[in-house]
């Protein structure tokens, strides 16, 4: 909080500034727009240049003022001196109350080089008992004329140093203030009837300024409407979430209500996170219309891999989560196999339409289904297990050849991406498990690959290609040979209908034929090998 003492000032040193003020229904005065506030500061002349308004016009402006505020003060309580006049006080010319001050204490020594430039006064001094000065940044000093009882009723931190002391000058000021505009505000929001009319106008980003402002002051009706503002109010942004959460959680500390704004962002409840993320995959893996579950698979997997990026490094979460999608990914396989058994039976293309196409639809959307789950599993670099578990479904691979390639084309989506993701580094299975992927899935792979080219305009080709060439030059030497001459059989006969791995090709014949590592002539001296005629993409 700002240091609170009494004032010490110093003639000649001070330019007073009086500015037009808005004057609230209540009675009293409001700070001005911060437009209005800042461009008082910014508009103001040096020390050597006063602008004095000419004599005439000020006595007669104080007249007219004198007049209206005899009026108003028979209505309604009191309201702001509105007056436009500039004093520059200098010597003897300085106000008696000044003077009474400089001979009852002598004034302190201030550095020449940041003297106080402006002073802007608020309120009326002709009904107030009590001077409040703020000073600010850049020697930007706010002279406040209020009452005392109005100021001790409302904050806790004026009555500990007002109550029941006898002020001699009837003048306090507070050093350092870092916010002195609404130090203004908030002060006047003291002589408001309705503090929640008042609020409901200002910014989220304002009603933060003023709530800390009324936590510094203890003004508890203050923070209590603040916070029922910013309960209410909607808040725009992660940025602004943020500023209110923090200014918020602060105040928790402190004995204050703050439960209702945090209950936005904290459920009072709390519910395992597993919980809640297996039934938001329940609902989209469920889901039936395209357009809503395309989208909603995208947001999900673009907000777990925001989560993946900004998890601690802590596992508990991130092994529940993991738990959570693999034990989806069990029940879309049991569903897709039962499917499959369903779409092999002899006369199943005879069935009607009416029975066929859900079946056919079941099957394609359970394959997408397991394909994001994959997705969302390898960018979590956890579908090793996923690996394992599509190697080892040989029921499924022997049933894929019975099916109806309209049927069966999406599963083999589910292979050529397992055979990217280990191609890219994204997944590291063992050898053995590489190997009985390669094993039972390349060939149905090869048999849907014409279908997929030119079918599926999410399939890319070249990609796919080389993942199954990178995967295969990761066995060793003499399962690279058997696998390359299998696909080197299919491809003689299909053509473009088949993958294309000539690169795969190359790099084991250079290999076996043109470096052999296990020639004792070629072993032990790497620096006669040129990496470039044998590697294709520089890992190899």
């Amino acid at each position: 909080m700002a240091e609170i003492k009494f004032p010490r000032l110093e003639p000649g040193q001070t330019k007073i500034k009086s500015v037009p003020i808005a004057v609230t229904p209540e009675g009293f005065w409001c700070c001005p727009s911060p437009t209005v506030f800042q461009k008082t500061v910014r508009t103001q002349n040096p020390l050597n240049k006063p602008n004095p308004s000419p004599p005439n016009q000020t006595a007669s402006s104080q007249k007219k003022q004198t007049s209206v505020n005899e009026k108003k003060a028979s209505c309604v309580a009191p309201r702001a001196n509105v007056v436009c006049d500039v004093q520059t006080t200098h010597g003897s010319d300085a106000p008696a109350a000044n003077a009474s001050l400089a001979s009852e204490k002598a004034p302190r020594s201030r550095p020449e080089s940041a003297p106080r430039k402006v002073t802007i006064e608020f309120g009326e001094p002709g009904t107030s008992d009590l001077k409040v000065i703020l000073l600010g940044r850049q020697g930007v000093a706010v002279k406040l004329s209020v009452h005392r009882s109005v100021l001790v009723e409302h904050s806790s931190f004026f009555a500990s140093r007002i109550s029941g002391q006898q002020l001699v000058f009837q003048c306090l000021e507070i050093d350092n203030c870092e916010d002195a505009e609404i130090y203004v505000e908030t002060i006047g929001l003291m002589y408001c009837r309705d503090l929640k009319q008042r609020l409901i106008k200002q910014s989220v980003s304002r009603v933060l300024r003023i709530l800390k402002v009324g936590e510094q002051l203890g003004y508890t009706t203050c923070i209590r409407f603040c916070l029922e503002y910013l309960e209410a109010v909607p808040w725009v942004g992660q940025d602004e979430e943020d500023k209110v959460v923090s200014l918020v959680s602060r105040l928790e500390g402190e004995g204050i209500g703050v439960k209702p704004v945090l209950k936005r962002v904290s459920p009072e409840i709390l519910t395992p996170p597993n919980d809640t993320l297996s039934r938001i995959l329940e609902l989209v893996l469920k889901s039936r219309e395209d357009k809503g579950r395309r989208e909603m698979k995208s947001v999900v997997l673009k907000l777990l891999k925001e989560n993946n990026s900004l998890a601690s490094s802590s596992s508990g979460p991130s092994d529940l989560c993991n738990e959570t999608l693999y034990s989806s990914c069990r029940s879309s396989l049991d569903s897709l196999l039962a499917l499959f058994k369903q779409a092999a039976e002899p006369d199943f293309l005879d069935w009607g339409a009416d029975k066929r196409e859900p079946v056919v639809r079941s099957i394609s959307l359970e394959a997408d289904n397991m394909l994001w789950l994959l997705d969302i599993l390898a960018d979590r670099q956890a579908a090793d297990e996923f690996a394992i578990t599509w190697a080892n479904q040989q029921e499924l691979a022997s049933l894929h050849t019975r099916l109806p390639t309209v049927c069966r084309h999406h599963v083999s989506m589910i292979s050529a991406r397992l055979f990217v993701g280990i191609g890219r580094g994204e997944l590291l299975p063992s050898k053995e498990t590489r190997h009985l992927l390669l094993k039972t899935w390349l060939q149905p792979l090869i048999n849907d690959y014409s279908w997929l080219h030119h079918g599926c305009r999410s399939f890319d080709r070249k990609v796919v290609e080389e993942g199954v060439g990178r995967t295969i030059l990761t066995l060793p030497l003499e399962d690279q040979q058997s696998i390359l001459l299998c696909w080197l059989g299919s491809f003689l006969k299909g053509g473009d209908s088949c993958p294309n791995l000539q690169r795969a090709f190359e790099v084991w014949w250079r290999r076996t034929f043109i470096r052999p590592y296990g020639d004792s002539g070629i072993l032990g001296q790497p620096e006669n090998l040129d990496s470039t005629s044998y590697c294709v993409d520089g890992k190899d």
